[in-house]
């Protein structure tokens, strides 16, 4: 089953590899990232060649279920440079998203990078919201996806997945980016510190300012680790 979900992970990864990266392209062979350097970069520094081995390539592990012991009942498990320093200038990254029944994903974007999701078990349903349309107002796309489906949420615009199975739902998606980088906009929008100005959100989101008041009271869990 283990090998199963990586060669299915691995198929997902590659089929991100299709997309224009949001990165720069290489200009070598590879550039390990330099995760101690104290120099200040877009991206990390290179390690130098020689001081470069297999294991600066490689990570263990995603064979392993996330704790969806929370809130949201959901957990994602980012593989970017941040886990691998050999993506650094590869423009792709990798992720396993785990559902408990009703889990959710929230809404949330990648500012930096397209994804492409394939459903490894249970069923899911998923969605984006476009940008403001020149007519007004924003189109959403949904889809509901069963066992080896597939779907694309394009860079940048909010997106999300909820379990609306009775089980326990896996999915791995493909980044077009090594670090395509999380806003989830609920966290975002009311949970900020310091704060968003009540009077602000009040008049954003037309609500009485006691209701903003106690949304950012409230604890915003993140399921990205």
């Amino acid at each position: 089953m283990a090998v199963k979900l990586l060669l299915i992970a691995l198929l997902a990864l590659a089929s991100c590899s299709a997309i224009l990266a949001s990165d720069p392209s290489p200009l070598q062979d590879f550039c390990v990232a330099d995760l101690q350097s104290k120099v200040f970069v877009n991206g990390f520094p290179c390690k130098n060649a020689d001081d470069v081995r297999a294991e600066d390539f490689f990570r263990s592990g995603l064979d392993r279920p996330g704790d969806t012991n929370n809130y949201l009942r959901s957990n994602v498990t980012p593989v970017n440079v941040n886990q691998i320093p050999g993506l650094n200038t590869l423009g792709i990254s990798l992720v396993r998203i785990d559902y408990g029944p009703n889990g959710l994903n929230p809404p949330h974007t990648h500012p930096r990078a397209t994804e492409v999701l394939a459903v490894i078990e249970g069923e899911l349903y998923v969605g984006f919201v476009t940008s403001n349309l020149n007519g007004g107002g924003n189109r959403l796309f949904t889809k509901n996806l069963r066992k080896g489906d597939v779907f694309v949420f394009p860079e940048g615009l909010i997106h999300f997945q909820f379990n609306t199975g009775k089980t326990n739902a896996i999915a791995f998606a493909g980044l077009s980016s090594q670090n395509p980088g999380v806003i989830t906009i609920a966290n975002a929008v009311f949970g900020s510190r310091p704060p968003i100005s009540d009077d602000v959100l009040a008049k954003a989101f037309q609500v009485d300012k006691n209701l903003v008041d106690w949304l950012q009271a409230q604890f915003w869990t993140d399921n990205n680790y």
